[in-house]
Parts: structure tokens; sequence; C-alpha cells
């Protein structure tokens, strides 16, 4: 069942997808880093109860769920903005991009899932129906949350080298626009998807 959450698109995908295409596989595994990183912090706290008062109290839940919204709809009003440069503009921001690709792609994967309320909100609706409450639920929370970490990576690997694969076609000028273009309003829709989302 994780496997199957993990593989339906969403903000993780794009944001990996775009870093792959415009910084390259490097970018595209920082990206995965960052998610993973924010994963891991998603299950501790979900171990300890954070989550629990993030999803409990309304004003936590909607400071997440907007700023984790306003962040996709910046990234996505970006992208878009992106296919208005010209040629030395892009130029340009691809140098820029490749000095700082790393740093900007670990922190773009990082923020885009540890900001999204709804992971919090999986990890204590989903995972719990596995565990006995009538034992230390601890370590077993733990094990999942991990577990779930991993596969996340075992998809998202090989999705980022396949990207990388077909990138001389994808950064044909056409395709380019077609897949910033689509990119960018996927994390429009997402953020604003998010920023409707209730908390109950």
């Amino acid at each position: 069942m994780c496997i199957l959450l993990i593989i339906l698109p969403g903000p993780d995908t794009a944001m990996t997808t775009k870093n792959t295409l415009t910084v390259g596989r490097s970018g595209g595994i920082k990206t995965l880093l960052g998610t993973l990183c924010a994963l891991l912090i998603h299950t501790f706290a979900a171990v300890i109860g954070l989550s629990a008062i993030i999803v409990k109290s309304a004003l936590l839940f909607s400071v997440f769920k907007y700023a984790g919204a306003i962040y996709l709809i910046y990234i996505g009003f970006k992208t878009l903005w992106s296919l208005k440069n010209n040629e030395a503009a892009a130029s340009k921001d691809t140098n820029t991009e490749n000095k700082y690709g790393h740093t900007t792609c670990f922190r773009q994967g990082f923020l885009t899932n540890l900001l999204n309320p709804k992971v919090a909100i999986f990890f204590l609706t989903f995972l719990p129906q596995f565990v006995d409450s009538g034992t230390n639920t601890f370590v077993p929370f733990l094990i999942m949350g991990i577990t779930y970490t991993l596969l996340t990576a075992i998809w998202f690997i090989p999705y980022v080298y396949l990207i990388n694969q077909i990138s001389a076609f994808m950064k044909k000028p056409s395709t380019q626009k077609v897949v910033q273009g689509l990119t960018g309003f996927a994390l429009l829709g997402f953020g604003l998807k998010l920023a409707l989302e209730k908390s109950h």
C-alpha cells in the first residue's frame, strides 16, 4: 500500500522531476535526499506526538498548510516565469543553478515534504492501523516510518536516473517548454489544493 502511495504523482515527484531536468542527476538525488530527511523528521515527530498536536490544532495545521501552499505556489510561479527568459537569461540562470543547485535542490525537496501537513496526517492515520496499541508503539512506528522512507528512496532513485537518461529529449527547447509549463502548473495546482485542504 505504501508503494502505491509513493508512486502516485505529487509535489515530491514534481519537484524531483523539475530539478533533475534543470540541474541534472545530482539535482534529482539532492532533491530526493531533502525529501528523505523530511520524511525522517515526520517519522520522529509522529513517534513523539508532535504530528498529533499539529493535526489536532487548527492554528498549527493552518500555519503548516499555508506555508507549504505558499512555497509550492512560489516555486510553480518561478518555474512558469522562467519560460519567459530568453536564451541568454536562461543560460545565465542555468549557470547559477548549477553553481548553487546542490543546496537549492536539497532545500526544495526538504521544504516541499516537510511543510506538507498531509504527510503528517498520513503518518498518524495510515501507519497506526498496523501497530498493536496494547504494546509499546515506539519501535514498531519507528520501523514503519523508516521503511516508508527507504521505499521512497527505492522508487525515486531509478526515477531520477530514468529522467536523466531521457534528458536529452526532455531538454529540447520545445519539450522543455512543455515540461516546465506542466510542472509549473502542477506545483501551482498542488499548492492551491493544499491551501484549500481542510483539517478534518
